[in-house]
């Protein structure tokens, strides 16, 4: 079975503490469980979580959905938004993880990136160097989301085929996020070199798409 890459790239920055990183928690719980309820995502979906502030750490590598056990996400007291050097991290673990297809086997399937932020990367230089290397890995569909007020839609549009704006960061708009994302998932399986990107289903009211 050809596998559906998923990877979850989240902001843990200073300014997620409190009720959004525990929001963001929430939210990916309600995804992972109705992607389980979902035949064809249980047997196809991989997910991988990296988390930014400071550092960048890979808190999941590529797992299928029945064996992950999900963390639970922290953030540091405060600290910067390091979205570069999360860039590079997934680089190196996309070409580490995803299998590509070759002339004897099919690899599989493009994968997936969701990147979640809530302000402006803090590696400005590093995030610019990154951006192309990362859309050369040919992802299905690079989907964005700034939350809360101090985010914008432009630090994410190099990066992204897909943005959305998420303006209130508690649990219901969290939650209504990951739902929506988890739909866009459950439309994947697009081969490795696929020209175009992956339409998105509609989103709901609490999430606007900018991009």
């Amino acid at each position: 079975m050809r596998r559906l890459p998923v990877y979850l790239l989240l902001d843990t920055s200073g300014s997620m503490r409190g009720e959004p990183i525990e929001a963001v928690n929430t939210g990916i719980r309600v995804m992972v469980s109705a992607l389980r309820q979902d035949p064809h995502a249980l047997e196809t979906v991989h997910v991988s979580i990296i988390t930014f502030d400071a550092d960048a750490k890979v808190v999941t590598p590529l797992t299928a959905l029945d064996e992950l056990q999900l963390p639970h996400i922290t953030t540091p007291q405060s600290g910067p938004t390091h979205l570069g050097l999360a860039l590079e991290t997934l680089c190196s673990q996309v070409r580490r993880e995803v299998i590509r297809s070759t002339a004897e086997q099919k690899g599989d399937w493009a994968p997936y990136l969701f990147v979640m932020t809530d302000g402006k990367p803090s590696d400005l230089q590093m995030f610019e160097q990154q951006c192309p290397k990362v859309r050369a890995l040919g992802f299905a569909n690079i989907i964005g989301c700034v939350a809360g007020p101090k985010a914008r839609k432009e630090d994410l549009t190099p990066l992204c085929d897909h943005v959305v704006a998420l303006d209130t960061m508690d649990s219901a708009g969290f939650t209504s996020l990951f739902k929506w994302v988890t739909a866009a998932i459950s439309g994947g399986n697009r081969s490795m070199g696929a020209t175009s990107t992956v339409s998105l289903p509609p989103p709901p009211p609490e999430i606007q798409i900018v991009l």
